[in-house]
């Protein structure tokens, strides 16, 4: 079968699982293994609606007091919910049954080129295909929360930096280049948009495509440092301001928003520091448990005489809470960071967690790990050519093993590992193909 065909073959049976997964979920919001937000954003895209903007019907999660304003959750995606929900009624089905269809197509295809521009046709049909069937992917592809489109855009992103970093600025080109560090700063602002947490990334991917252009710009030879270094530096930095520019843009609307239902500075999200006073609490010890059991709930961690305060209040108290915690015991805070690597690559079933949630993460990671890790031995042989890759996987794990871990924060990590477990089963399999073929004569001699 031709490429294409096979790609969009995948594409389909991508699609199809995502949409059979939504009509399982169907138009009910159930406290579902892992994907419980979505009961939050389905209450807050109908307050929106109904003329009560960013605020909650009920006190709600994590302490938010009934009618109050909240920028705990993703303005972005509840805008995408309002949007459909304007037009089809507040049928979640209906939600569903798009994004599987925007996600079911984008992801393996997104997946599909990362492979392909790394190494070749075959590893780019696998990771499509690889990332069209697993489990989490199908699963979280139908869930009303922000990590379908998310991750779809943390892969855009990457793929469209590497094409970047490949091509030269030319000085009549330079149009076209800022039109792509443009559609990078957009890209990139839609990913932020949807989880804060990844303005952490987006130096090093803005740096690295940066650099790589700069190197391929920068004049051979002898002559003035300032005529063959200095000068095109400073000129090429007005395209990595361009990016930052269209992602300053994107925030901005609802920073102001923050500041008027606040009444202080919130710049996008009020949900880091709940995260890091959670995360880092005295009571794991220094051994991290992803969910505390019932009998601890997160919201009696939290001091009495911080509960009056305003989301964004507690949020800038908690995070300052949360350092305290650091500072007041650095060697229990790296223990505790070593302990999360567990929760955040946790492949094996578990007495606390469900038959599905078991299964899935089985079917999903246990699998894939032992080509993930031979993927990464194999791709250090061309690392320039994966650093990106290599860095976001880096930079990703770190955030989350120094603050909160869980198997569902993992998962753009996943879809980043699994171009790398492509290119683990290609290349063990050219190997295979040359160890049998290095066999057969011998066993010809054998027989006759």
């Amino acid at each position: 079968m031709k490429p294409t065909r096979t790609l969009i073959a995948i594409i389909v049976v991508s699609v199809v699982l995502r949409v059979g997964v939504a009509f399982i979920m169907g138009n009910r919001i159930e406290p579902l293994p892992g994907i419980q937000d979505q009961q939050s954003y389905h209450m807050l895209a109908q307050r929106v609606l109904q003329g009560h903007g960013f605020t909650v019907a009920e006190d709600w999660w994590p302490l938010t007091r009934a009618g109050e304003a909240t920028a705990h959750w993703s303005y972005l995606y509840t805008l995408y919910l309002v949007g459909v929900y304007a037009v089809f009624g507040a049928q979640p089905l209906g939600a569903r049954l798009l994004q599987a269809l925007i996600v079911g197509i984008l992801w393996p295809l997104l997946a599909y080129r990362l492979g392909r521009r790394l190494a070749g046709e075959t590893t780019g049909l696998v990771a499509a295909g690889w990332s069209a069937a697993y489990p989490y992917f199908v699963y979280y592809g139908a869930a009303l929360m922000t990590e379908p489109f998310y991750i779809t855009a943390i892969l855009a992103s990457l793929e469209l930096a590497l094409t970047m970093a490949a091509q030269s600025v030319e000085p009549a080109g330079r149009g076209r280049t800022a039109g792509r560090w443009a559609l990078l700063g957009l890209i990139l602002g839609i990913a932020v948009l949807l989880r804060q947490l990844f303005l952490v990334f987006v130096p090093f991917l803005v740096g690295y495509v940066w650099i790589a252009q700069l190197r391929r710009s920068l004049q051979p030879g002898a002559g003035r440092l300032a005529r063959r270094i200095i000068r095109p530096a400073a000129q090429s930095l007005l395209y990595p301001a361009i990016a930052v520019g269209v992602i300053a843009l994107l925030i901005a609307p609802w920073t102001v928003r923050n500041a008027v239902a606040f009444n202080r500075f919130v710049l996008l999200n009020t949900n880091a520091g709940f995260a890091f006073f959670w995360a880092n609490h005295p009571v794991y010890g220094a051994a991290f448990v992803g969910i505390l059991p019932a009998d601890t709930p997160y919201e009696s961690l939290i001091p009495r005489e911080l509960r009056s305060l305003s989301e964004a209040e507690m949020d800038s108290a908690l995070m300052g809470k949360g350092l305290e915690f650091v500072l007041q015991d650095p060697l229990r805070y790296i223990q505790l960071s070593i302990s999360r690597i567990a929760a955040y690559f946790m492949f094996w079933p578990s007495g606390d967690s469900t038959l599905f949630s078991n299964v899935a993460r089985v079917l999903s990671f246990a699998v894939a790990l032992p080509f993930i890790v031979y993927g990464l031995i194999v791709a250090a042989r061309r690392w320039r050519a994966w650093v990106l890759l290599y860095l976001f996987v880096g930079v990703y794990t770190a955030i989350h093993l120094l603050s909160w871990a869980l198997v569902r924060y993992r998962l753009p990590v996943d879809a980043v590992f699994l171009v790398f477990a492509a290119y683990g089963v290609v290349d063990a399999g050219h190997k295979l193909r040359r160890a049998v073929g290095k066999v057969r004569p011998a066993l010809r001699n054998v027989e006759s």
